[in-house]
């Protein structure tokens, strides 16, 4: 009888805010591993909007019932270091990477590359967007937000609710 080894994912993003195409390929993805984990950079060199607590409190919510429904092993992690030594921190095989268009590819291809040569034995797994969410990406669902538009379909409830407390509509 052979041993199996537990399938680990890791999904690195900001998700500044998390958005309905983050939630897509989490939930996607979660679906071929054992177990997933979302992992919430600091990024402090974007310039977030929203704390790295706070980020990771909206994952953790925006994931929980969604993950207990589907009955998938999702965990959502912070860090700060970079993604290859916390992928092997965490036990991941396999990096989630989530394409909206072309115009995403070559950032990814190269980055993908980077990770490849710093360590070979974890891998990159790409997913496509699917077509619903091809064209949210936070940064637009930010700008549509903070001037006052709809975001309904682009994200949660819940994330809804704390950008516009961020931007003062409330």
């Amino acid at each position: 009888m052979t041993a199996t080894t537990e399938r680990v994912g890791l999904y690195p993003g900001t998700f500044d805010p998390i958005t309905n195409g983050h939630l897509d390929i989490v939930m996607r993805a979660a679906r071929v591993l054992d177990r997933l984990i979302v992992a919430v950079a600091a990024n402090a060199g974007k310039g977030p909007l929203f704390t790295l607590d706070e980020r990771v409190a909206l994952v953790r919510e925006d994931l929980a019932e969604r993950a207990q429904k589907l009955g998938v092993n999702i965990e959502v992690r912070s860090f700060d270091n970079l993604l290859i030594d916390f992928a092997r921190q965490c036990g991941a095989h396999v990096i989630i990477r989530g394409l909206r268009a072309v115009s995403d590819f070559e950032y990814e291809f190269q980055m993908a590359g980077m990770n490849a040569r710093l360590s070979p034995d974890i891998e990159t797994m790409f997913l496509m967007a699917s077509e619903r969410c091809q064209f949210i990406s936070s940064r637009f669902v930010k700008e549509i937000g903070r001037l006052g538009g709809d975001i309904t379909s682009f994200v949660s409830p819940r994330v809804r609710v704390e950008l516009n407390k961020k931007f003062g509509l409330q």
